[in-house]
Order: structure tokens, then sequence, then C-alpha cells
């Protein structure tokens, strides 16, 4: 009986090893008080990704500020999909408490009025049938990711997923 409580009691121990080990990671995911509101991964109509007469402007991703009390400044903060396509803020764009921006696809005027910042890139970022959002701090360190899937998160077929209210 002994060494079946031993090797219970050391399944046990790993099992609770490997939960405290994965803790911190889904902790730092979401230590950030900037999170991804939502996205609208697939532009309405046929996706069109020239720079003049294309919809890749309607393609966009919503992050907010969640803090209650903090502005947060967005350059330096990188966001990237599963494939690597990146996109870092390289100036300043604050954001107050419970303010947001859309980063839109194609080519624009930033506006901290409007609440849009442009990726000046006319390809699309996001993929259709699904795709991974990472939001790094400009320490590197995650602030938040999320993955989706066309047919497992968008039940109204519309293209546009919401993560956090």
């Amino acid at each position: 009986m002994r060494i079946r409580t031993a090797a219970v009691a050391t399944t046990a121990i790993a099992g609770a090893l490997a939960a405290l080990t994965a803790a911190p990671a889904q902790a730092d995911e979401y230590s950030s008080a900037l999170k991804v509101r939502g996205i609208q991964y697939d532009a309405p109509g046929r996706d069109d990704h020239r720079c003049s007469g294309g919809n890749t402007h309607q393609e966009y991703l919503t992050i907010k500020n969640y803090s209650k009390s903090s502005t947060v400044n967005l350059k330096g903060y990188v966001v990237k999909d599963a494939t690597g396509n990146r996109f870092t803020f390289t100036k300043n764009h604050y954001l107050q408490p419970g303010d947001y921006v859309r980063l839109r696809g194609g080519r624009g005027t930033d506006s901290d009025a409007k609440n849009v910042v442009y990726r000046n890139n006319c390809n699309f970022m996001w993929n259709n049938p699904g795709d991974t959002i990472y939001v790094y701090k400009p320490s590197g360190a995650r602030a938040d990711v999320h993955k989706y899937t066309k047919s497992g998160n968008d039940r109204d077929g519309n293209g546009y997923i919401q993560f956090h209210k």
C-alpha cells in the first residue's frame, strides 16, 4: 500500500506543480489594463486589399484601457498575429481610463479625437478562418492574447468577435 500511496502522492504533487507553473503565464497575460475588446476580422464584402477602393480599412482591432484611474500611452505597444504580422505603435497615443482605439488596416490619418490608428498597410492582417491576437507591452511582456475561429467564436457570422466588454 505504501508504494501505491507514494505514487498517488507524487502524481498529485506533479499536477499541483503543473497548475502553479501554468498560472503565472495566464496571470501575466491579463496583468495589463490594456486589452482586446473585439475584432472585426472579416471586413464586410468581398476582400479587396487595394489601397484605393479596397476594404482593408474595414478590418479593425479594438483595444481598450480597462483601468479605472490610469492613462495608458500606446507608444511601443506591439500587436501581432499567429504568423508574425505585426504593428508597433510608434507615436504617442494616450488612452484615458475606459477609452479605446481602433487599429484599422489600410491608409488613413491617425486621430485621437476619432479613436483611430491606421496600420498604413493595405494587406489584411487577420485571417478569416481563425487567428491569434497578441498584444505586447513596450517591455515585451504580454498584455493580452486571444485565439479565435470563425466557426467557434462568430456565432452570428458577421465577422466581428467581442472578447472583453
